[in-house]
């Protein structure tokens, strides 16, 4: 199997953007990852910490469940399950090693998802 790959980090909640400005950013992202030669994206989302409920979090990961179901991404993972012991963080690093040595590996961390595209 193919190893290497490039993993590109993307903030979506840093300007504290609405839900469907957030959904449009991942969007962008998503779509152009192929071109750019990216094999995964870190996005962070942000849990909800500061009293919205982490709307942004919810609908982001009902988009990429909606994107993976159609095709148009291979997977994704929660943060909180972004661990060495998961079998699709470990199927993830086989596409993209800079997984591997991520910040928030073990972390649990409900606050990004990682996308593999």
């Amino acid at each position: 199997m193919k190893t290497g790959g490039t993993l590109r980090e993307i903030n979506i909640k840093s300007d504290m953007p609405t839900v469907d400005d957030a959904i449009r950013r991942v969007t962008y992202h998503v779509k152009n990852a192929g071109v750019l030669g990216i094999s995964a994206i870190k996005i962070i989302h942000g849990y909800g910490s500061t009293g919205k409920g982490g709307a942004i979090r919810t609908e982001t990961r009902k988009y990429l469940d909606r994107i993976k179901k159609g095709g148009q991404i291979k997977g994704f993972i929660n943060g909180e399950d972004f661990s060495l012991f998961d079998k699709a963080t470990r199927e993830a690093f086989l596409v993209c090693d800079a997984l591997r040595r991520d910040s928030d590996i073990e972390r649990h961390n409900n606050g990004i998802t990682i996308v593999i595209v």
